[in-house]
């Protein structure tokens, strides 16, 4: 069984986020607030059967491709910067934290869409609603988290921040998998939400600052046929990007 998600009115996310720390939107909910058609999400899904391997799992598993670029959005501009690596201190990401990790980039012919500069555009507008207007460093992480080894792990950190203000975490498809239960927990109390995001397009907003997530490992439906778990993430963080 899963739990669906409590879904927020678009209307309504900028005081969810204030209130309880985070907004889960569905598809039309998204679409509202990037200011396109639903249809054009569908445009940016091909681009996730050509991600590459990620190469610096450090639990020695093959269950995750991956690509990285970063943004500056400014007001309604938006800015691609010099590709460079992804970095996280320790105290946000026990496994992975405090090396560069260089990814392919994301390719320009899934940036050059228009639903994707609406989308951060889009969502840059929540961010500044819960910190105030400025500019907005993101970083871009397209994910597919397969079972080739069995068992994929979408957050093999844990229970984790990111150290950046907002975080969107998008479900682009699930394909033949069961498991990937969304948790969200407040950051200092017992407090806490689970449910399994399954629409298409539906996405998690997070405030970094008061919650911790984590997605649960996923399995395939048959023993023999491939499985995976497609999602985007995107987090906007204040003053510049996360660097050594």
């Amino acid at each position: 069984m899963t739990l669906s998600p409590p879904i927020t009115p678009p209307q309504q996310t900028d005081t969810a986020l204030r209130g309880q720390g985070f907004a889960v939107l569905d598809a039309a909910g998204l679409a509202q607030l990037a200011g396109v058609e639903r249809a054009a999400f569908d445009t940016l899904a091909p681009y996730w059967n050509h991600l590459p391997p990620d190469q610096h799992l450090r639990d020695g598993g093959r269950y995750r491709r991956r690509r990285h670029s970063c943004f500056v959005v400014d007001g309604t501009r938006l800015t691609q910067v010099p590709h460079r690596a992804h970095w996280q201190p320790v105290e946000y990401n026990a496994l992975h934290g405090g090396i560069e990790r260089w990814f392919e980039p994301i390719p320009a012919a899934m940036t050059e869409q228009p639903a994707w500069s609406r989308l951060l555009l889009g969502l840059s507008e929540r961010a500044s609603a819960l910190r105030g207007p400025q500019a907005w460093y993101v970083e871009a992480h397209p994910f597919r988290i397969d079972t080739s080894d069995g068992i994929g792990r979408p957050t093999p950190e844990g229970a984790h921040r990111d150290g950046v203000d907002l975080v969107a975490v998008l479900l682009v498809g699930r394909h033949a998998v069961k498991g990937g239960e969304t948790r969200v927990f407040a950051a200092d109390g017992p407090q806490g939400m689970r449910f399994t995001l399954s629409e298409p397009w539906s996405v998690l907003l997070l405030d970094d600052a008061r919650v911790i997530h984590e997605s649960t490992p996923i399995q395939p439906l048959q023993p023999d046929a491939p499985g995976w778990r497609d999602t985007l993430v995107l987090t906007y963080r204040a003053g510049g990007f996360q660097g050594p």
